[in-house]
């Protein structure tokens, strides 16, 4: 199987102020093109090579589950991302978020909890185990497939996905992402997937 980079599902400027242009150059073009170029030759002529991203990254360790795993992450963290997005979801997120967490302000606080709180480079998700929904933190390129979880939303806490918009404020970054930029049709879609 060929696997080609996704484009991106805005313009590169489109996220401004909020994740500047200049980042998503570099994370996009760089990072997430350079896993990809990466995968592609670890897996050329191999069995891999005719898995599903997904199927590698179940079946997988060292170099190629870790280039896969972060073109997989890359691709969602992109999705759970829109121009105006963030603020609070609507319908059944809502409800769920509710039910799981108190309050979209209790949802909030753990959320951006979870993600400062990851030592060094990772992720942040929000995920449905059964009919609750819930906050991992994930090292490295590692992704709620490998624990059985439905991935709903991430946010990358990997450097690069925000020092140059926020230095090192971690923190910052997350209440920005959910409070601008969260993508919760995004969130409703996977919600209905995993019904």
């Amino acid at each position: 199987m060929k696997f080609e980079l996704p484009a991106l599902p805005y313009k590169k400027d489109a996220l401004e102020p909020h994740m500047s242009k200049e980042t998503l150059e570099y994370h996009y073009d760089k990072h997430h093109r350079g896993y990809l170029k990466k995968l592609a030759g670890l897996i050329e002529g191999k069995p891999e090579g005719e898995k599903s991203l997904e199927d590698i990254i179940r079946s997988s360790d060292g170099g190629v589950f870790n280039n896969a795993a972060q073109v997989w992450n890359h691709t969602f963290f992109w999705n759970s991302m829109e121009p105006k997005g963030g603020g609070q979801p609507g319908g059944d997120v809502a409800r769920r978020i509710k039910d799981s967490f108190g309050s979209y302000e209790k949802f909030h606080e753990a959320f951006t909890s979870t993600g400062s709180s990851r030592f060094g480079s990772g992720y942040v998700w929000l995920v449905r185990d059964g009919d609750r929904i819930r906050c991992l933190s994930t090292l490295n390129a590692e992704n709620p497939l490998l624990q059985r979880s439905t991935p709903l939303l991430t946010c990358d806490v990997w450097e690069h996905a925000y020092y140059l918009d926020h230095r090192n404020e971690r923190a910052k970054y997350l209440d920005v992402f959910l409070r601008h930029l969260v993508n919760w049709d995004f969130v409703a879609e996977q919600l209905k997937k995993a019904a």
